[in-house]
């Protein structure tokens, strides 16, 4: 089916209600028709964002973890096939904390501590 060409033809601005040449309607995002002074392209933020898909492997991860066990300067490294816990003390002997097999989980104790700033008194 063929259409005329429409140069004698006017449309009405779904947006200000004036008339146009029918030869420069717009067609906005939202299926309007409007003039040349009314048209908004649409924003690049109404699109909504592609999103890939999550990352879940580590690409050539390692199977040892050297831990700093505290404060000795001491570099080990953990194989998962030998379980070995090792604890480190300080110089005062009492126990800081302990490294399991598992250092991604591992179980970490250290010391409780308490302390006061003051009394206060109010008169009046």
């Amino acid at each position: 089916m063929t259409y005329a060409s429409g140069k004698h033809a006017y449309f009405i601005c779904d947006i200000c209600s004036f008339r146009y040449p029918y030869t420069s309607a717009k067609g906005t995002w939202e299926n309007f028709r409007v003039c040349q002074e009314c048209y908004e392209p649409k924003h690049p933020q109404l699109d909504p964002p592609r999103i890939g898909a999550d990352a879940e492997l580590l690409w050539r991860p390692r199977l040892d973890v050297p831990l700093l066990q505290a404060g000795l300067g001491v570099v080990t490294t953990i194989d998962p096939s030998t379980a070995v816990i090792a604890s480190a003390t300080s110089p005062s002997g009492t126990r800081t904390m302990t490294f399991t097999d598992d250092p991604i989980g591992s179980k970490f104790e250290g010391e409780v501590g308490t302390g006061s700033v003051g009394d206060v008194e109010v008169t009046t």
